[in-house]
């Protein structure tokens, strides 16, 4: 049985874990050439503390490095708090790495077709931000903020996300005009799908199913590390080829998890039992009990 609480150990072997410092380093590096390349040139925004960031910098001509550290510094205590150490310390990487990123990499405008850079920039913001995601962290506070509020109002986790991109991107219009304000919402959109798909599919919820001899093990993991409900269902393991008498009695847990969760329950579970079987689904919608949520970027 776990002695502590995931939620307040650093789990250092998943934060120098080559597939997360893949992921975070990927999704850093598109993310900056979707914001030099594409969207900063042009006043383009996608939502988020990133598009807050570039509607600053234009307006007060703030260094955007600076801007995107000091703007997600909140969230990340959030995330410290409410999500766990290790979410903290990864996001406290991916956001300096972009940061770093953004101020050393020199990038000429790749296109002048306003389109073109909605599509494009969206595109690759968006898929920088689902590999940060699936490396363990985030680049755009949003995330955590939304999650956190979620628990605090009567609205949901999109509802949220929508009106804070809804006042930024009304901003945008205000300042550098309606079309600029048009365009940031394809932007948005395209970055927000292909956020989604990267990490989720095309659906919007996950559900983790896992099988394991240490059941009793991961329920505790997944309900009391992580925070998270869940469903149990008695059934049988075995049946296996060359062995198909041989069965034993076991109980099937199911739990809904958000996309920043993912990673790490997977982590937890196979660190409790290396001989899990777990699988993943989409699904398309969740209501009732605790679920009620959808995140958008």
């Amino acid at each position: 049985m776990l002695s502590a609480h995931r939620h307040d150990l650093i789990d250092w072997k998943q934060i120098f874990s080559f597939h997360s410092i893949l992921f975070t380093l990927a999704g850093v590096v598109l993310a900056s050439i979707a914001f030099k390349g594409f969207m900063i040139p042009n006043k383009f925004i996608d939502g988020g503390m990133t598009g807050l960031s570039i509607v600053l910098h234009e307006l007060f001509h703030i260094n955007i490095s600076f801007l995107i550290v000091l703007l997600n510094l909140p969230f990340i205590y959030i995330g410290y708090k409410k999500i766990g150490k290790t979410f903290a310390i990864q996001t406290t990487i991916a956001i300096i790495l972009l940061a770093i990123t953004l101020q050393f990499l020199e990038i000429s405008p790749i296109t002048n077709d306003k389109v073109l850079i909605a599509i494009f920039g969206g595109f690759l913001i968006g898929l920088g931000i689902g590999l940060v995601i699936k490396g363990g962290g985030v680049i755009d506070g949003m995330e955590v903020l939304a999650d956190y509020t979620n628990k605090k109002v009567g609205f949901t986790t999109s509802e949220i996300v929508m009106l804070f991109n809804s006042g930024i991107i009304v901003c945008v219009a205000w300042v550098f005009g309606m079309e600029a304000g048009m365009y940031s919402i394809l932007t948005y959109f395209t970055a927000m799908k292909t956020s989604d798909y990267v990490v989720d599919g095309f659906e919007e919820y996950t559900a983790l199913t896992v099988i394991s001899s240490r059941f009793e093990e991961i329920k505790s993991c997944i309900v009391n590390d992580f925070g998270k409900a869940i469903t149990v269902y008695n059934g049988e393991r075995g049946y296996l080829p060359g062995s198909f008498g041989i069965k034993h009695d076991t109980q099937i847990i199911m739990a809904i998890v958000t996309r920043i969760e993912i990673h790490r329950i997977k982590s937890a579970i196979f660190e409790t039992d290396p001989n899990s079987f777990v699988y993943i689904s989409s699904i398309k919608e969740v209501s009732g009990g605790i679920v009620k949520k959808k995140r958008k970027h």
